[in-house]
């Protein structure tokens, strides 16, 4: 049973007139008493008296009007609940992590940022890629983007971290107790590049400081990179974030000359971000702040 043929039914009574109710639901006279034939036919019998002088309720009619009041008013109700849930929840912050900023520094970002903003989502999207977030920010499918900083493009820069650069070694590589790590030495010596992708924060350094090394053909993640540098199979660099909780069973040293990638998130424009959106970037640089101290 349609609410809109109910209240319309209701209006024609409390009028007393088709066309004082149709005017006041917008509805053509016809059109109106089309839809109380219709919806006395659905019930089986008449609802309403129609006279010289008017419409009203007839038996029938008066015992079910107080229950088509209750259920107009239970349905408006339930609307207007509706709506505003779903407005509450409407705000979606879209994110797009690589995997180490995902895993040591999204869990206690979105915890505290839920505790300042409890009707706001967070939905992550892992980046198996170091150009995949950028490429997701562009087509409008991210909200902001956890990178590390790359060629300039059309998007808005916030520093985060440097993520300092570590040379990866056996435990039994020959240091002779040196404190850091030559990038020179990575000089033709078999390098396992960390997880697919992620080379270009590598070779840019590489680039910069004229190094050539053996770079083997690996598509692994960054914890089997760790293991086949345990192995013997090559050296690798990675960054301190990423070799978080990795380096019990490996050698790290500092690279030297130091280097890092530049950590931070970019999004299309910060004039034009929304304030939930500038919120959750606060946010994350206090988090971060803190996860740094």
């Amino acid at each position: 049973m349609e609410s809109k043929k109910l209240e319309a039914l209701l209006m024609a009574a409390d009028l007393g007139s088709f066309t004082k109710a149709a005017e006041v639901l917008g509805y053509t006279q016809s059109g109106l008493t089309h839809m109380m034939n219709s919806l006395e036919r659905e019930i089986g019998f008449p609802l309403l008296d129609r006279g010289r002088h008017g419409v009203r309720l007839t038996e029938e009619g008066e015992k079910l009007a107080p229950l088509m009041r209750e259920f107009l008013r239970a349905g408006a109700e339930l609307d207007d609940t509706v709506a505003q849930l779903s407005a509450s929840r409407s705000e979606t912050i879209h994110v797009a992590a690589y995997a180490s900023l995902a895993m040591h520094w999204l869990p206690a970002i979105i915890q505290a940022f839920r505790a300042e903003n409890p009707t706001v989502d967070v939905d992550i999207r892992m980046a198996d890629h170091v150009d995949a977030p950028y490429k997701l920010l562009s087509q409008g499918k991210m909200d902001v983007i956890f990178v590390s900083r790359q060629e300039p493009g059309p998007y808005d820069w916030v520093h985060l971290k440097d993520d300092v650069m570590y040379a990866v070694l056996p435990k039994d590589y020959p240091t002779g107790g040196r404190a850091a790590f030559p990038l020179r030495e990575f000089d033709g010596k078999d390098f396992l590049m960390p997880a697919q992708g992620f080379d270009k924060d590598i070779l840019r350094i590489f680039d910069r400081e004229g190094v050539h090394a053996n770079i083997q053909p690996t598509v692994v993640d960054d914890a089997t990179v760790v293991s086949m540098v345990e192995h013997g199979l090559g050296i690798s660099m990675m960054t301190e974030l990423t070799l978080k909780g990795r380096t019990e069973r490996v050698l790290t040293l500092p690279a030297e000359p130091a280097a890092s990638r530049e950590l931070g998130v970019a999004v299309r424009s910060l004039d034009d971000a929304p304030d939930i959106l500038k919120r959750f970037i606060a946010c994350t640089q206090r988090i971060v702040r803190e996860l740094s101290q």
